[in-house]
């Protein structure tokens, strides 16, 4: 039986997303408290596979899982979900709005509903916790008078509705991911997404070079982000999503490409973008510019690192 890793406890938006996947048949799911337990256990091969966050339509991308998946050994991401969030505050039965001086959740959760909470509970103390369901666990066990959760969550532990649909922001999606070691990438759908991190020389042009890159070759990016490199000052990783997949010509042409350019590249996964996704509009080729100076080395060792992607070796 495969054991799936999830941001738990049980009754969190990441498990609603895990048992969307078709993954999730048969498996034994294993709740952990935080992504970097989800990340960790991949990694060390308590679980097959785990699902995090990666990306709110409201406040943007979750910065401890892009800071986790260029860690070592390296991880990549074999699908996604999208989830419509609906917050609920959940409290102790008998609790009533004027007895509510706590409230506890996962950050994006607050960070979602802080005009509603500011409105109805302008004098309670807002803490956060490592999951909307461990909040509600947390209130469960006395240590909070609310939970900003999810509906599920109360049945779970014990508790009741006190408002529902609180979120400041209704129909927020948020994006999750399910990453696993390196393997041979799911087969290409034509309507596939490819995430990858690179960082380049601290000059000026390298980022528009890297993008440039992407842009002649008519590929659609469609997220960027960047995350400081922790032990290097004023370095950042620079997180790319993007329309297509490795095993297609332009793609492979432009990952081959970022390896001769960048400093480093970290191959993220190419797999099938979530149902209710839009399908990106076609895009034509920019006319082709001189855009590197690498010499026949720099080429071959590319091509090397492309074949290798696409067979399921190490990014």
């Amino acid at each position: 039986m495969p054991r799936l890793a999830f941001l738990g406890p049980h009754a969190t938006f990441t498990e609603q997303a895990l048992r969307s996947l078709p993954e999730s048949d048969g498996a034994e799911l294993i709740p952990c408290q935080g992504s970097p337990a989800v990340l960790a256990a991949v990694r060390d091969g308590s679980a097959e596979a785990g699902c995090v966050p990666i990306e709110n339509s409201v406040e943007g991308a979750v910065g401890a899982v892009l800071d986790g998946l260029v860690g070592d050994p390296p991880l990549v991401i074999r699908r996604e979900a999208l989830v419509a969030v609906r917050f609920t505050l959940l409290v102790r039965p008998g609790t009533g709005m004027a007895d509510v001086r706590t409230v506890a959740s996962h950050p994006h959760a607050i960070a979602q509903t802080r005009g509603w909470l500011g409105r109805h509970l302008p004098g309670a103390q807002v803490l956060l916790s490592t999951s909307t369901s461990e909040a509600a666990a947390q209130v469960a066990r006395g240590e909070f008078d609310a939970a900003v959760s999810s509906p599920l969550a109360a049945g779970q532990h014990g508790l009741e509705v006190l408002a529902d649909d609180i979120a400041d922001n209704p129909g927020a999606v948020t994006r999750f991911v399910l990453v696993a070691p390196p393997g041979r990438p799911p087969a290409p759908t034509g309507n596939d997404r490819t995430t990858l991190a690179a960082t380049t020389a601290n000059r000026p042009g390298s980022l528009l070079g890297l993008l440039t890159e992407l842009a002649v070759r008519g590929i659609d990016l469609t997220r960027i982000e960047s995350r400081p490199i922790k032990d290097r000052h004023a370095e950042y990783w620079f997180h790319l999503d993007c329309s297509g997949h490795v095993a297609e010509p332009a793609m492979g042409e432009a990952l081959a490409a970022l390896h001769r350019r960048c400093d480093q590249v970290r191959f993220l996964g190419s797999y099938p973008r979530a149902a209710g996704t839009p399908e990106p509009a076609p895009g034509a080729a920019l006319p082709a510019v001189p855009l590197s100076a690498a010499g026949a080395d720099e080429f071959a060792a590319a091509e090397a690192w492309l074949a290798a992607l696409r067979n399921g070796g190490r990014a």
